[in-house]
């Protein structure tokens, strides 16, 4: 231990580096000395606005009071994702959060419902799940018990502003300058300063490259490589514009998948979020722009934000004195929504490995690094499930994806499944055993068996544990309130598209 507080620099703003300098300053307190710095004149991507449910216990952490941040970010509640067109055009499926009907232990729901299907029970496997009902009826409320899963659909730009107020109040410093050059330790390799425009210098113990797709300080000054994965998730670009709320928020995200990729919908209290993923190799930029501004609701408010990016991860995301969160550390295509996800993780994950000592400790940077190659590489097998699996053969982009080869932790959990029906939660790993079930049977994956204990059940104790979960999910949701009036309410300001 040094007697002298840590000397942590955040180089970057966006949301990562506020995500980043919040969480320190509030945690640490005046064993750490926090500075930022970014410059006005660098952009940032900006488009993550769909979340999933670790944020709401991240704000938590944080003890950010929902309501307040809610109003700071015109954020609507989500309760899942409906995916549009993916298994075949014209077809869709959500994966909501939380789980569906009443898991035994030895085998999920989803065995139970499989035989109930043999036996003649028509109701979809959807109608078990609360969230996704109330989402599909437009409908939402905090429950007593605290059963209803849910995360935000946020403007990111206003949430990193938050943060930034949040932090600065906490005691971090922000510093207004580009990084012109990183200095290195002439001895141990580590990172010893930034040099900014204006011959300022900025010192540090350690540093945290919030750099977006530059990574100027991990990949730039220290090397540490690059895995691409486009071989395996093909798209490769994005478009994004804003438009002016037609009608209430839903709460839901929309992922609507065209010939050559995907558009989201992201609907916050006062605007719309919009956007188009696609490979450039199956269709131009002016081709992808014309059909997003053709289907969008609503005026458009923005310029459109062009975004080209490799998905793909960074097998060391600590090196040396050096931590990358957000982008600079890799890519996820926004599909999941998991790119807000995956800084929490990294900021959470470094405060529990913070250094000891002036020094990180080579055994902390190992660990770091291993724990968030696996969560990389889980949400990778993820999010090419939803282009592997599909009946689409309807253009090259869609033969080439039903045709590639998978890694094969992934061709191991689909043919489990589809043999079995089994699903397994590794670890710590983000997505859930109904995630995995709910995508793959959207997807047209059925198991062709189910689990014995679930063929126990006689046909009459089958009729009412079906009967009576379907039922008691249908009469919460007939009691929520409307999402829209909802959020009005919380948040105490109208949402504007619900007047």
């Amino acid at each position: 231990m040094t007697d002298r507080p840590l000397r942590i620099v955040v180089a970057g703003g966006g949301t990562a580096g506020w995500m980043t300098a919040a969480a320190l300053a509030r945690t640490l307190g005046p064993v750490a000395i926090v500075t930022l710095v970014e410059s006005e004149a660098i952009g940032t991507v900006g488009v993550g606005e769909s979340t999933i449910p670790p944020l709401v216990a991240y704000n938590r952490l944080l003890n950010i009071a929902e309501a307040d941040f809610m109003r700071a970010t015109s954020a609507t509640f989500k309760l899942g994702i409906a995916f549009e067109n993916w298994k075949a055009p014209g077809e869709s499926y959500f994966h909501s959060f939380g789980g569906t009907g009443r898991d035994h232990w030895s085998a999920g729901f989803q065995h139970f419902w499989l035989h109930g299907r043999a036996r003649g029970h028509a109701a979809p496997y959807g109608d078990y799940c609360l969230e996704l009902m109330a989402a599909q009826a437009g409908r939402f409320a905090h429950l007593p018990d605290g059963r209803m899963n849910y995360a935000y659909q946020l403007d990111s730009g206003r949430y990193a502003a938050f943060l930034r107020r949040l932090a600065e109040g906490d005691g971090a410093t922000r510093i207004e300058g580009r990084i012109a050059r990183v200095e290195l330790d002439g001895d141990s390799g580590d990172i010893a300063a930034l040099h900014l425009d204006g011959d300022r210098r900025v010192d540090g113990d350690l540093f945290v490259d919030c750099t977006g797709f530059r990574a100027l300080l991990i990949e730039g000054a220290l090397h540490a490589g690059f895995d691409d994965w486009t071989h395996w998730l093909p798209c490769d670009r994005a478009i994004a514009v804003q438009t002016a709320s037609v009608r209430p928020p839903v709460p839901y995200t929309r992922a609507i998948a065209h010939d050559a990729g995907w558009q989201w919908r992201i609907p916050l209290q006062h605007r719309q979020g919009n956007g188009i993923v696609w490979c450039s190799r199956y269709l131009d930029e002016d081709q992808a722009l014309d059909r997003l501004l053709s289907s969008v609701e609503g005026q458009v408010l923005t310029e459109p934000n062009r975004i080209r990016f490799t998905t793909g991860a960074r097998r060391r995301q600590w090196v040396k004195n050096c931590v990358a969160v957000g982008l600079s550390g890799g890519f996820m295509e926004p599909l999941e929504s998991t790119s807000i996800h995956l800084i929490q993780r990294a900021v959470l994950r470094l405060l529990r490995l913070l250094p000891v000592g002036a020094r990180p400790d080579p055994a902390d940077i190992a660990e770091f690094n291993e724990q968030q190659w696996a969560d990389m590489v889980q949400i990778r097998d993820f999010l090419i499930l939803h282009y592997k699996a599909t009946e689409r053969r309807d253009s090259p982009f869609w033969r080439h994806c039903a045709g590639m080869e998978v890694p094969e932790s992934l061709s191991h959990r689909m043919d489990l499944f589809a043999r079995t029906g089994r699903v397994f939660r590794k670890n710590e790993e983000l997505f859930a055993e109904n995630s995995w079930v709910q995508v793959m049977m959207g997807q047209g994956i059925t198991p062709a068996a189910y689990h014995p204990v679930a063929a126990k059940l006689r046909d009459d104790e089958l009729e009412r544990l079906l009967a009576g979960l379907r039922r008691e999910v249908a009469d919460t949701v007939q009691g929520l309130p409307g999402h829209a009036a909802y959020v009005d309410h919380y948040c105490g300001a109208r949402t504007g598209a619900a007047a």
